[in-house]
């Protein structure tokens, strides 16, 4: 026979329990004919069944007393599934004769059923596996095809009424046992199975109506909604036509007020022609009379315009040779800061090859340190082995000897041997005896010479192991040298590597002092011109008389101005001059600032 799964059998024993309960309350209600109350038998044994299946399976968690085992947990993780939930979970948490999670579990029972929605919390329960592997095993009721089942004939308790009072009742310490005298089969049942049949006629009618009514009161709650909203938005409507009507009536008076004012502009504008025509025909006929004076009065401005733009193109000349000059000096300074600029990466640069061939150096003295040491350890091990050669040279010279010394003394006793059988035929007889003794003494003398061969073999390839270690440290030793050669390479290549920073840095150091002196002498010119910027020109008739030589300006004496100090000289004493490339004689130039001079007309010439 098979063995069945016992968890298996419990569950399907807690299935046929919960099928007969469910049946028996729902046949008990209706034949009752009322609401039914916390008393009543059939109700509480469908709540201790309750109990068992939902306990089937569950996990025990550990808490700070003992271990603690209650179906709390999983019907209070309905109230995140399942927001209708949230009334019940909080009218039973605000139970106050209630002390133990299975309290508030059986009253949760209770309210769920009066609500008539267990079947419903319970399936949103089942659904949620993940969830409810942590609290139930995996061969539990709840998390096999039992528990589907179950919710599913849950909700033909939809057709009862019940009217419990959970608040004074004492939930925490009753006794859950099933009593099984209810369920056992009489001759009454036998013969009413017309009646359950009407019954579930009757209570199948009852759950569509419930149904129906589910509907309609959903339809009628979504169809109140649209009312609502319609009723919103006609009176947003009605307010932005009332503002819209408003916003004509304004729009029409603004329009009114406007077409008024443009009449009047209207007629003070015709009236304001009337009088400009009258005031135009006055100013020509004036203009007619002064046009004559003022033809005059534009060939006057004619000349003095040819003047004026004589001396504009040379003062424009004047300023194109100074934004040259100007132009050249920045493009000197512009090339200066880019040749320092240069200089410094140039020298940042070679200081980091400087501190990278300065680690190179530390390096390979390191390494050479470690090699030398190595050197020694294997010179050392190079002597060691050479005495071993040495000892091992003697010992094999010494075995030759004794071999050579084994040999003879077999030819000897060969000899002696062949002699004696040629003397002493006739006494082999007793010769017999020293015979065997000397086969004897020839076997053993064998047996030794091969020991000894073998141990020549031992020797020799210890002898040949030794050489190739000789030769193993004799290429590192030749690799150290290689090392050294490449040391010494490296340490002159840093040498020369120095010389060139030396240099570099000389040489940035004597360009640094020449920048230095450039923006010292920039800076200088700078501030004279900051200096000079507020001095203005001396009117003619104020400039009598030179700066330097302080005689009187004349035909022979011109006057000289400096547009840069503002100081005027005389010809005699603006003698230096300047060649500039752009323009073919030389320009004179200033005593003081060394800017370019004006030469202005004396003050008592037309």
């Amino acid at each position: 026979l098979a063995v069945k799964d016992p968890t298996a059998v419990e569950r399907a024993n807690l299935l046929n329990m919960a099928k007969l309960s469910i049946k028996g309350l729902i046949e008990s209600a209706l034949s009752f004919g009322r609401t039914l109350d916390s008393d009543y038998p059939p109700l509480q044994q469908f709540f201790v069944v309750m109990e068992h299946c939902l306990k089937h399976g569950l996990k025990v968690r550990k808490s700070f007393l003992s271990y603690n085992k209650t179906i709390w947990g999983p019907l209070e993780l309905v109230e995140k599934l399942y927001p209708e939930a949230e009334e019940i979970a909080a009218s039973v948490r605000d139970l106050p004769g209630l002390k133990t999670p299975l309290g508030r579990a059986r009253a949760w029972l209770r309210l769920a059923l009066m609500q008539k929605k267990m079947a419903d919390y319970l399936r949103c329960l089942i659904i949620q596996r993940d969830l409810l592997s942590e609290f139930y095993e995996y061969h539990a009721l709840m998390m096999e095809e039992e528990g589907a089942v179950i919710v599913g004939l849950l909700v033909g308790l939809n057709v009862i009424d019940a009217n419990l009072c959970v608040k004074g009742e004492d939930l925490d310490s009753q006794v859950g046992v099933i009593d099984f005298s209810v369920y056992l089969k009489s001759d009454d049942d036998i013969g009413g199975k017309e009646r359950n049949v009407q019954i579930a006629a009757i209570l199948d009618q009852k759950n569509y109506v419930e149904e129906l009514n589910r509907q309609l009161n959903s339809t009628v709650s979504s169809l109140h909604a649209r009312v609502d909203s319609l009723e919103k938005s006609n009176t947003k409507l009605i307010e932005e036509l009332a503002i819209a009507k408003n916003n004509i009536i304004k729009l029409q008076e603004e329009n009114h007020q406007l077409r008024s004012e443009n009449t009047l502009i209207l007629m003070k504008t015709q009236h304001h022609l009337e009088a400009t025509k009258v005031d135009v025909e006055a100013e020509l006929q004036t203009y007619k009379h002064s046009r004559q004076g003022l033809d005059e009065m534009y060939t006057e401005a004619r000349r003095q315009l040819r003047e004026e733009a004589q001396l504009r193109q040379d003062m424009e000349n004047e300023l194109v040779v100074q934004v040259s000059m100007k132009h050249e000096i920045e493009l000197a300074m512009k090339l200066l800061e880019k040749d320092i600029h240069e200089k410094q990466d140039t020298l940042i640069g070679l200081r980091q090859q400087l501190d990278e061939v300065k680690a190179i150096n530390v390096e390979m003295y390191q390494k050479l340190q470690v090699s030398e040491d190595a050197l020694k350890e294997k010179n050392e091990i190079i002597s060691r082995l050479e005495d071993k050669t040495n000892q091992i040279n003697a010992t094999m010279k010494q075995l030759e000897q004794r071999l050579q010394q084994a040999e003879k003394a077999q030819m000897e006793a060969e000899a002696e041997d062949e002699k004696l059988k040629q003397e002493y035929v006739n006494k082999s007889e007793s010769l017999q005896n020293e015979f065997s003794q000397k086969e004897k003494q020839l076997l053993q003398l064998e047996t030794d010479l091969k020991i000894e061969k073998e141990w020549r073999q031992t020797l020799e390839d210890d002898l040949q192991k030794e050489k190739e270690t000789v030769s193993h440290l004799r290429t590192e030793t030749q690799e150290i040298v290689n090392l050294k050669k490449e040391f010494l390479k490296l340490q002159e290549k840093n040498k020369q590597l120095k010389s060139i920073c030396e240099d570099q840095e000389a040489a940035l150091q004597d360009l640094a002092s020449k920048l230095s002196e450039s923006k010292l002498k920039i800076e200088d010119i700078k501030e004279a011109n900051k200096a000079l910027q507020g001095q203005v020109w001396l009117k003619d008739k104020e400039a009598t008389h030179c700066k330097l030589c302080e005689k009187e300006f004349s035909l022979s004496k011109r006057k000289h101005h400096c547009r840069n100090c503002g100081e005027i000289f005389c010809n005699a004493c603006s003698d230096n001059e300047l060649p500039l490339p752009s323009s073919p004689k030389p320009v004179r130039v200033c005593d003081s600032c060394h800017a370019i001079l004006i030469q202005r007309c004396s003050s008592n010439l037309p």
